[in-house]
């Protein structure tokens, strides 16, 4: 796999919000360098990697877990963009496929998310214009994205606590898994 930067860093949030309890060494082993890429570039490349994930990992388990999405900055053109979003949520979907989550592990909010997640990777990002309405959409859809994949943490989190031996409950409302 050679995923874009955008869409490791989606695929390391996805194992971890999914609830993979070794995130960090399974998205090592889906983004690292191959051994055929000669052996000091494979040592340096997964040092780098485990730097840099240890650093998400540490976002996560603060008090307040925060997910920050990359960003490239507000002067790069809206296209591009919109494309490292793209390629975040493909990641983030793509690991927790990999954890085996299904909307059914998920309260109707969580599976709703899931949906509209899926639903973002279907747009087409070719005839985006630079519009000031453009703008506020994609602001509008990161602010969402990021409290998306937080949601499902907290979910999964609670999924994963000794008390609790179903799918997550939002706002203590029961569940109902079909």
């Amino acid at each position: 796999m050679n995923p874009s930067p955008s869409e490791a860093h989606g695929i390391l949030c996805g194992l971890i919000c999914g609830g993979d309890a070794h995130a960090l060494e399974s998205w090592l082993g889906q983004v690292a360098p191959t051994p055929d890429a000669g052996e000091t570039l494979v040592a340096e490349g997964r040092a780098a990697l485990r730097e840099c994930g240890l650093a998400i990992e540490r976002e996560f388990q603060g008090p307040e877990p925060l997910v920050r999405l990359p960003s490239s900055g507000d002067s790069a053109p809206l296209g591009e963009r919109a494309l490292r979003l793209y390629d975040w949520i493909r990641g983030f979907l793509y690991a927790l496929g990999l954890v085996s989550l299904s909307e059914s592990d998920l309260s109707e909010q969580g599976r709703e998310i899931l949906r509209d997640l899926t639903a973002i990777t279907r747009m087409d990002l070719d005839d985006l214009e630079e519009t000031e309405d453009n703008e506020q959409a994609l602001a509008e859809v990161i602010e969402f994205v990021r409290v998306a994949a937080m949601l499902i943490h907290h979910e999964r989190t609670i999924a994963r606590s000794p008390t609790n031996s179903g799918p997550a409950t939002s706002a203590g409302q029961e569940t109902n898994p079909e």
